[in-house]
């Protein structure tokens, strides 16, 4: 894989689970399906987030990072 194939992929709107717990005032981490694998990513979010909650990605701050939200329950 190149820097290119990392810079081409978006991860916006891809659902994926937290690994490292993620503070209101830091990074946590979460593994989100890539390419046919799972990459960790940073994460951050406004609000805390436990460990294994499902997640969707809403931006990306740069190549390694994301802001996340809960997965909505129905």
């Amino acid at each position: 894989m190149s820097a290119t194939d990392d810079a081409d992929f978006s991860p916006v709107g891809v659902i994926g689970r937290v690994t490292v717990s993620i503070p209101s005032d830091g990074p946590g981490e979460v593994l989100l399906p890539v390419r046919g694998g799972t990459e960790a990513y940073a994460a951050w979010s406004d609000r805390p987030i436990a460990r294994h909650t499902q997640v969707i990605v809403t931006d990306r701050t740069s190549a390694r990072s994301v802001i996340v939200e809960p997965l909505p329950t129905t």
